[in-house]
């Protein structure tokens, strides 16, 4: 390594977040610039681990022992060009992954890990400002024709592997906007959207085709796709949400979590809401059923929109606030996890159980009715510890239950697996030869950096469908 010695001589350190005042009356990015000296110095603490572990904990295997020499030694273009070599979006995973290539840091055994969330961010955005950032066009075109249906991470790695391969790629997006969830789910406090904007006019300048607005199964028919294309990637996502299912679901203001922040994208794009769909935390007293990273996607949304109260709901209990023994190096750590979000204000409640809502006389929900259990599976309700909440706004962020069945699966009669996502063999193939799936329609609600490496392999498989080889990285 640059710095052998390095991890002895300086301690973690990571972009600090701009003043709470200031960010919860705006939607720009919650972190401010990392100096390109602290980055260097944060790389230099990169052991010489001999088993770099980070590469386990990384779901598309980044080579971060490499890039983090690369940028301790100032050389910044070649950090950037390994970096690309298994990642195609750094610049969304740099953003937005809870890195669990930090987890499984050799030294974060017995001292804090190296920040490489940041470093990555580091080296995409110094390598987009400086230029090395161009269109990469394939040098000559087989004429086999691609459909990827879903703009969203896996969709845009594979079509972007696939056209470097020489292949005719064509995405088709149903939402007037690319990008997904990316696009609708993410808020812009935490990756504003020129940053995706940005990339997707590298991907369009290195000849990939986008339709917008465009929904296969009812703008071009299943059947019709199968015979104009020499092979398919389905990459929509897992978009059906967990219902809570208990009584009172049916009153008014209470609404699935993504339907709320999609709203907000909108706002902050520029679209104009319609008063009679509007859905706002303005002024009101706001209940978020779900403690992960949708529903403190939520809680920072409700703070910009100003929010008179919030509360955030979890029904596991309270992890504890450092590593729990049951989950060792170089696991995923159960562990308490203080988001920017949660900095900026609301009550977190563990252990809790939502019973049912009650509202008022023309329908509109107004407490939200809940108890205290213990842990799963078992959730014994504790006696006498029922008690309510006052709410004008439910947010139920509970998770996702697999892609949408309506339309474009009931033309398309892939096989599903046991929990409802679609059935793929190890080769990325559904049922139907020619059809491939990945992303959160193939496993599951999950990261955009798996996403973004189920998309790079499933482009291996498709090329190697296509051609009988592939050249394309696993």
């Amino acid at each position: 390594m640059g710095k052998a010695t390095g991890f002895l001589e300086y301690t973690r350190e990571a972009p600090p977040r701009r003043p709470i005042p200031e960010r919860i009356n705006d939607w720009f990015e919650v972190y401010q610039d990392f100096p390109n000296e602290n980055v260097q110095r944060q790389a230099a603490r990169c052991m010489d681990c001999g088993v770099p572990f980070c590469h386990t904990g990384c779901p598309v295997n980044n080579l971060i022992p490499d890039w983090n020499d690369l940028v301790f030694q100032g050389h910044w273009r070649d950090a950037a060009r390994v970096l690309h070599s298994t990642n195609n979006f750094p610049e969304f995973t740099g953003r937005i992954c809870p890195a669990p290539c930090e987890a499984a840091c050799v030294l974060g055994i017995n001292e804090p890990p190296v920040a490489i969330k940041a470093v990555e961010q580091k080296i995409i955005d110094y390598a987009f400002s400086e230029g090395w950032i161009q269109p990469e066009r394939p040098v000559r075109r087989t004429a086999k024709r691609v459909a990827i249906v879903g703009s969203g991470p896996a969709g845009l790695a594979a079509a972007q592997q696939l056209n470097r391969a020489g292949h005719l790629v064509t995405v088709f997006e149903k939402h007037d906007r690319l990008g997904g969830l990316l696009r609708y789910g993410i808020p812009d406090f935490k990756m504003e959207k020129w940053v995706l904007d940005r990339r997707l006019e590298q991907l369009r300048e290195e000849g990939i085709e986008f339709h917008t607005n465009f929904t296969v199964g009812v703008d071009l028919e299943a059947a019709e796709m199968l015979q104009q294309f020499d092979a398919v990637l389905l990459a929509t996502g897992a978009e059906a949400p967990r219902e809570v299912g208990i009584p009172g679901r049916e009153l008014k203001g209470i609404h699935f979590a993504m339907d709320y922040l999609t709203q907000q994208n909108r706002r902050s794009a520029g679209d104009r809401i319609p008063v009679e769909e509007e859905i706002t935390a303005a002024g009101k007293r706001v209940v978020i059923i779900g403690g992960g990273d949708t529903g403190a996607d939520c809680l920072g949304t409700a703070h910009r929109q100003k929010a008179a109260s919030v509360h955030q709901l979890q029904i596991h209990p309270a992890p504890p606030d450092s590593r729990h023994p049951d989950t060792p190096w170089p696991d995923w750590p159960l562990m308490l996890r203080v988001e920017a979000a949660h900095e900026e204000g609301g009550a977190r409640e563990w252990s809790v159980l939502t019973t049912h809502f009650s509202g008022d006389a023309r329908g509109n929900v107004n407490k939200l009715h809940a108890v205290r259990v213990g842990p799963k599976p078992k959730l014994e309700r504790f006696p006498n510890s029922e008690f309510y909440l006052d709410a004008d706004l439910v947010l139920i962020a509970i998770g996702f239950q697999g892609p949408v069945r309506q339309g474009l699966l009931e033309q398309l009669p892939v096989h599903l697996d046991k929990r409802g996502n679609v059935a793929a063999g190890e080769n990325y193939m559904t049922s139907i030869p020619g059809v491939f799936t990945a992303g959160d329609m193939r496993r599951g609600q999950s990261l955009v950096v798996w996403a973004i490496a189920e998309g790079r392999k499933a482009a291996h498989y498709i090329d190697r469908h296509l051609m009988g080889a592939s050249k394309l990285p696993l």
